[in-house]
């Protein structure tokens, strides 16, 4: 999230958009999940995400209601899975931290969560679709070549577990969520 862009598009001064960030997180209505820098060979993104503690609420403030649109579903699911990883992080100790990792620029190759357990990692992208396709590990084979990476995961609402010829795990939520708190991300 660039501050500065908020700040010129409210009219207000940065500092002041700056402190109204700090209290929607203080009061813990919005997260933020820190870029990580893999340093392999790209320009990597630099600004941190922001996440709603609860994925409805931009719903709500947009005044929609009903079924979530197509272009919705996408952004309310990552919220989902931020707020889940984030939830057993604090109260089970799942990882030490976790971020997320994109390439800068027009490129939308990106990896959702990274999460960090000493000096290991687990690469983790999310997909509302409800069919697997091989594009959505691209993000997860670009930072394939990250020391202490030790699993790349898809996570999807619902559907069969596959894994990709190179090693990719495609699971649904639901084993997802039973891996998150059984510690079994962890190989």
């Amino acid at each position: 999230m660039n501050v500065s862009n908020i700040s010129r598009d409210a009219g207000v001064a940065r500092t002041t958009a700056q402190g109204y960030l700090e209290i929607l997180e203080e009061t813990l209505l919005c997260f933020s999940v820190p870029a990580f820098e893999a340093k392999i060979r790209v320009r990597e993104r630099k600004l941190s995400k922001w996440y709603w503690c609860d994925p409805g609420i931009v719903r709500a403030i947009k005044g929609a209601s009903g079924i979530p649109l197509p272009e919705e579903k996408g952004a309310l699911f990552e919220g989902l899975v931020a707020q889940m990883i984030r939830a057993y992080r604090d109260y089970a100790g799942v990882c030490d931290e976790f971020f997320y990792w994109a390439i800068a620029g027009g490129s939308r190759t990106e990896v959702d969560f990274l999460l960090r357990w000493g000096n290991d990692f687990v690469a983790v992208e999310t997909k509302s679709g409800a069919v697997f396709a091989e594009s959505w590990c691209k993000g997860l084979r670009a930072i394939s070549g990250l020391d202490g990476l030790l699993r790349r995961i898809v996570v999807y609402p619902s559907g069969p577990e596959l894994q990709t010829r190179d090693g990719i795990d495609v699971i649904p939520f639901s084993k997802f969520s039973d891996l998150l708190a059984n510690d079994g991300l962890w190989p």
